[in-house]
């Protein structure tokens, strides 16, 4: 069994997630043989002010790969994949950390992907109407990367602006500190600061905007040199990074993507056949990639660009080479179940009887929702709860920041039996987004036929059931459920030379596990609670016009 193991070839994928690092050493055939999680610190000094630390993630980095490549050879490890939120790195012209905080702690050198301290700066940009912005929606939003760039000059122009020597997407600072090669992926620069795969870098937005400096030294401090997403990054691990990392120096390296893209290249090229599934003879642009974790975000592929007001895109290359993406996606979903499950009068109740029966919180509340809901559809037991999710705004396919979270239908009860409603009608809140989203992207052109899940909320039956449910698709779980960490493994492999293309690994190295069919017989009542689900968005609107008028 050992001999065995070791003729096999290997990659570490690496994710850089939210509030946690975690790494995989995944073999040739897409199975996970290890994995370590490492928790990372977020500060928060002021409302939607959220910075974390490159020091403190790398060296997340270094422990969790360290602890899944100990049952293999050094040897048969021949790539490295990273992933990692859209947060923006700043450093010093000798790369350094750089303070983007009033504090001036040069530790906190990140400003996290939710953070939402540009609201002014992007309204600014949006009333510009640029072109460039058509490729991001028509609207662009307050997490990428211009408007906290533009914030940074405004706000920390002697301290941060003028002493920063680079601004990395955070994918790229990692690839970057493997390899020492400043290069950048096209992943976050297309995704989130405006670079055209055709044409490059718009001068006249940059100089619109008011960061025409970026244009006069040739786009050095954000990239001047770009690389497709799985390609090799210089001469792979430096001699420093290899120590630090337990790897043989000179392992290739890959160009980066940001997770949610990795989870889907992680799931969307799976082999299909003998699933019975509608999109087992279409092409794999009837698929669509849902990567809910903290937020979520819907991955949809095309051959030619589609245009789709409120879902970023389309990005050329930016996932899969060769194909157009399309990105919408939820600012809050897992954050935003937390939130309302872990802020309720009952949760105590709650983590004493999930302790008590070796159950985790969300279980119990599904297993509650079944003692509950008697001789009903558990879905039915919403019918006069209603909640509108986007507590930290909207992102698609409204894309309006200033959206607030809804709920109708409270009662004076508090009880179990009242958090597990409200647990049940934001998850159904969720499914409901992912429809709205979902129906924007097929209206713009988009022929999707199959949802394909992965991310922590996946492992949820109940979540993954509504999806099924409220959008009338079926969803494809993959047999490994870190789906994400798989696709940083599957960018290792191409960097390695392994395979002959990203399309080839995804192909070979995505495996589905669990197929869950919607309940057509539950139709109507969705389609009810899908028009009651729009008009709280319209009439939330309504309340904000009459409130104007004062």
């Amino acid at each position: 069994m050992q001999s065995e193991k070791q003729l096999l070839n290997y990659y570490v994928g690496i994710d850089v997630g939210t509030a946690s690092v975690r790494a995989a050493l995944v073999d040739q055939f897409g199975t996970i043989v290890a994995h370590s999680d490492q928790p990372i610190q977020i500060w928060e000094p002021q409302p939607d002010h959220y910075e974390q630390s490159s020091d403190d993630i790398w060296a997340a980095c270094c422990t969790v790969t360290k602890k899944v490549i100990q049952q293999v050879e050094v040897a048969r490890i021949r790539g490295l994949g990273f992933d990692a939120t859209c947060s923006l790195v700043v450093v010093d012209k000798q790369f350094q950390p750089l303070a983007v905080n009033y504090e001036g702690e040069c530790r906190r050198n990140i400003i996290m992907w939710m953070d939402h301290r540009a609201a002014s700066q992007v309204d600014r940009i949006n009333g510009t109407q640029h072109s460039v912005l058509s490729y991001v929606g028509g609207v662009m939003s307050v997490e990428m990367q211009p408007p906290k760039l533009l914030w940074m000059k405004e706000n920390l122009r002697e301290s941060c602006w003028e002493k920063a020597g680079y601004f990395f997407d955070l994918p790229d600072f990692l690839s970057w500190k493997a390899t020492g090669v400043t290069a950048r992926s096209l992943c976050p620069l297309v995704c989130k600061w405006t670079y055209s795969p055709e044409k490059g870098w718009d001068d006249s937005f940059w100089k619109m905007i008011g960061l025409e400096d970026l244009v006069a030294d040739t786009y050095e401090k954000i990239g001047n040199q770009v690389l497709f997403p799985g390609a090799s990054v210089g001469n792979g691990l430096t001699p420093e990074a290899a120590k630090d990392l337990g790897l043989a120096e000179g392992t290739a390296v890959a160009a980066s993507l940001i997770d949610a893209h990795a989870g889907g290249l992680g799931v969307i090229g799976a082999d299909v056949k003998g699933y019975n599934l509608p999109c087992e003879n279409q092409p794999v642009t009837s698929r669509l990639a849902v990567i809910c974790g903290t937020s979520s975000c819907h991955m949809g592929i095309s051959d030619a660009p589609i245009f789709v007001p409120g879902v970023w895109g389309p990005y050329y290359s930016a996932m899969v080479p060769g194909f157009w993406l399309n990105e919408g996606g939820q600012s809050a979903t897992g954050k935003l179940i937390d939130h309302v499950v872990r802020g309720h009068v009952a949760f105590p109740e709650l983590q004493a009887k999930a302790a008590a029966s070796a159950q985790n919180i969300y279980a119990y509340l599904n297993s509650h929702l079944d003692l509950i809901k008697k001789s009903l559809p558990v879905g039915f037991l919403t019918v006069d709860l209603h909640v509108w999710p986007d507590f930290h705004g909207n992102r698609s396919p409204l894309a309006d920041l200033t959206l607030k979270g809804m709920v109708v239908g409270l009662t004076l009860y508090q009880g179990l039996d009242e958090l597990a409603l409200i647990y049940l009608a934001t998850i159904q809140a969720i499914a409901l987004g992912t429809r709205h989203i979902l129906e924007t992207l097929q209206s713009a052109g988009h022929h999707i036929s199959t949802l394909f899940l992965c991310g922590g909320l996946s492992k949820n039956p109940l979540f993954v059931q509504m999806h099924a449910d409220i959008t009338g698709k079926p969803i494809v779980l993959s047999k490994e459920v870190e789906s994400v960490l798989v696709g940083a493994a599957i960018l290792g492999a191409c960097a390695s030379g392994d395979f002959a293309s990203v399309q080839e690994a995804m192909e070979r190295m995505g495996k589905i596990g669990k197929i869950v069919q919607p309940d057509h017989r539950d139709k109507r009542f969705y389609d009810k609670k899908y028009e009651v689900f729009l008009k709280l968005a319209e009439h939330q609107r309504e309340y904000k016009a009459i409130m104007q008028g004062i």
